[in-house]
């Protein structure tokens, strides 16, 4: 019902930033959620943030707190996260998904690397 398309990946120093992008296709007007996750190498993909659509309430998991943004537009069906002060440990496959009201299924994207290296 929906198609997330992440853009924005690659590779940065230590310290630096990064803007990721994700835009979505499809049913947009029923998104109740979206967030980012990621994929460090050797681990499960994991939460970073999420965002209420309809209201914008963030919610942050405490690795990425006062670094990481995340945003959202409603009315271009983009959400981005602004990733500042990034460490080496941030390298991962970063993933877009979203979830529709009254659709359990999960809707991911097909991930966009970020290698963090001096």
């Amino acid at each position: 019902q929906v198609q997330l398309v992440e853009s924005g990946g690659g590779l940065v120093q230590p310290g630096g930033s990064l803007r990721l992008s994700c835009a979505a296709h499809g049913s947009t007007n029923s998104i109740s959620t979206m967030a980012w996750y990621r994929q460090i190498p050797g681990k499960v993909r994991q939460l970073a943030a999420r965002i209420d659509w309809s209201y914008g309430y963030t919610y942050y998991v405490d690795s990425v707190k006062g670094r990481f943004t995340i945003s959202r537009d409603v009315a271009k069906n983009t959400f981005d996260l602004q990733m500042n002060s990034l460490e080496p440990d941030d390298t991962a496959v970063y993933f877009c998904t979203a979830n529709l009201r009254g659709d359990p299924i999960t809707y991911w994207g097909q991930g966009t690397q970020v290698t963090v290296s001096a």
